[in-house]
């Protein structure tokens, strides 16, 4: 099962502060252990809110909106994705991270298998598969 953790937004991640050297060094364990463990599949921090923006999709199309976003608690500052065994097992790994003070939220991944109601006939989920297999293929190379 894979999982998304998604680290919150804050006030210092919003004002583009960077982690102390102790921050990254402590982070950096982590992620060794998230490596050696074999679950890492994924993981990075995000720049502000000030340097994105969103795009809103309606019946008559589309509206960018340019950062930054004043809702700081809906932001998201960075990160990882794993696959674990359970949803516990991605529960007990967030609770590992070296926060001092933050939130981090767990979503399960949705894999195409999930799908499958949808796509009764398995020809979804084969242009799914062979689109990954090509990402796959690039960043190998």
């Amino acid at each position: 099962m894979r999982f998304m953790m998604i680290v919150k937004a804050n006030a210092d991640s919003e004002t583009g502060r960077l982690p102390s050297t102790e921050e990254l060094t402590e982070m950096g364990k982590y992620n060794e252990e998230l490596v050696k463990a074999g679950i890492l599949l994924a993981g990075e921090g995000l720049h502000p809110s000030s340097k994105g923006a969103r795009v809103a999709f309606s019946k008559t199309g589309s509206t960018v909106t340019d950062g930054p976003f004043s809702e700081t608690k809906e932001l998201v500052a960075g990160f990882w994705i794993i696959e674990v065994k359970s949803r516990e097992e991605a529960i007990a790994w967030a609770r590992r991270i070296p926060f001092k003070e933050g939130e981090v939220e767990i979503r399960q991944v949705a894999m195409a298998e999930d799908f499958a109601p949808s796509d009764p006939t398995g020809e979804l989920r084969a242009k799914e598969e062979a689109l990954r297999a090509q990402v796959e293929a690039k960043a190998k190379a």
